[in-house]
């Protein structure tokens, strides 16, 4: 029995490692869209809870210091820090 040159599985290796770098490319997008749409899940909870209470005005800069603080803390954190207020 005859066995494959060196060149046959060379050539084979580097293909099917280009078709593991575009299967890794895809998977890598696919987890980017998931994480963006996990980033945004409460955002539609957030707005229909804000839609049902009444607000003092606010400036441009203090809402977006609380949807900054939403983004990098998360609800729990935020809502728990801002439970202490009723406390009072």
């Amino acid at each position: 029995m005859a066995r494959p040159s060196k060149v046959d599985d060379l050539a084979a290796i580097e293909a099917r490692r280009e078709a593991l770098r575009a299967q890794l490319a895809e998977l890598d997008e696919r987890a980017k869209a998931a994480e963006q749409t996990a980033r945004d899940a409460g955002r539609a909870t957030l707005l229909t809870a804000l839609e049902r209470v009444k607000i003092a005005a606010l400036t441009k800069q203090e809402a977006r210091t609380i949807a900054n603080a939403i983004g990098q803390h998360g609800g729990k954190a935020i809502a728990d820090h801002l439970s202490e207020f009723r406390a009072v």
